[in-house]
């Protein structure tokens, strides 16, 4: 608790530059003379803290001053390694040097027991140059163009101020401000192409976080899945809805989002999955179904 506290006067000086005791005490809930202790305890520790009176007095750091190991616990210090590893297929000749430096700097044995890889056990991914043109672009504040393939088929020119990229549900994303649609957006990277990044550069700005996206209408569906399926099924639904029945199949009861994709997704089993509810449902199903029928009794 008390190296904890600790921690927080350091983090809390390196963002705001200067405070009181009177601020930390109130932000730590506890007295302004445990601070003063604090800080004696930080000072001994080698840690440039000092305390001025006065009116323009206060508690601040050196400018030089960077986190050291000692406010690191050996639990955290494998925890930061660990973390920096498991990310490390997104430059790996960077993030292995870092891990180098910081196993040497905390002088601890790195027990090295996650793995994260990002491609595909089936193919090689294709995403490294496009990964790179936009993090550079992220970081340099440069707007790109590209060719966007939308849920509609169409190909569309975009240009677009990035801010971040994100990894969700076994793809990478990248949100940034469209130009065109005055707005913020979610791309989806494989179908971005033709990346460009363009000599405008643009001041930073604060996206929205992602749980504002996520505005689809949900509905409830009951699935009946075949043995062939099960694989898929235990990949793609919550455990807590799969109830597997004597004769090896499986019934799923799931919260979808009603969108565009919701028809492909389910013929994507194939024979091997019913809809058993909700009957609008099936109905589009069967008469998707009926569609493709119909494109190979014609051909």
């Amino acid at each position: 608790m008390l190296k904890n506290r600790h921690f927080k006067i350091i983090y809390h000086l390196l963002s705001q530059q200067k405070t009181t005791a009177y601020e930390l005490a109130k932000l730590l809930e506890v007295s302004p003379r445990t601070i003063y202790r604090d800080i004696d305890v930080l000072s001994s520790l080698e840690i440039p803290i000092y305390a001025e009176a006065g009116r323009n007095g206060g508690i601040y750091l050196l400018d030089n001053y960077v986190l050291d190991r000692v406010l690191l616990s050996k639990e955290e210090q494998q925890t930061l390694l660990l973390a920096i590893n498991g990310i490390k297929n997104i430059d790996s000749q960077g993030n292995l040097a870092v891990i180098s430096k910081l196993q040497s700097l905390f002088n601890i044995p790195f027990d090295n027991w996650l793995e994260i890889e990002f491609k595909s056990w089936h193919a090689q991914n294709q995403i490294d140059d496009t990964f790179d043109i936009i993090k550079s672009a992220i970081l340099q504040r440069r707007q790109i163009n590209f060719a966007y393939t939308n849920l509609k088929g169409m190909i569309e020119a975009r240009t677009c101020k990035p801010v971040k990229l994100i990894f969700k549900a076994h793809s990478w994303y990248l949100q940034a401000y469209s130009i065109e649609r005055s707005a913020f957006r979610i791309f989806k990277i494989n179908r971005m192409q033709q990346i460009q990044s363009s000599d405008v550069t643009f001041s930073p700005i604060s996206a929205p976080p992602i749980e504002a996206y996520q505005q689809a209408e949900y509905l409830e569906l009951t699935l009946l899945f075949s043995k062939a399926a099960l694989y898929r099924v235990f990949d793609e639904f919550s455990h807590r809805e799969i109830k597997l029945k004597k004769d090896g199949t499986a019934m799923v009861t799931t919260q979808i989002p009603n969108e565009e994709w919701l028809i492909r997704y389910l013929l994507s089993f194939g024979k091997n999955v019913t809809v058993l509810k909700p009957k609008n449902i099936r109905h589009k199903l069967m008469k998707e179904i009926k569609s493709i029928s119909l494109l190979y009794d014609n051909q």
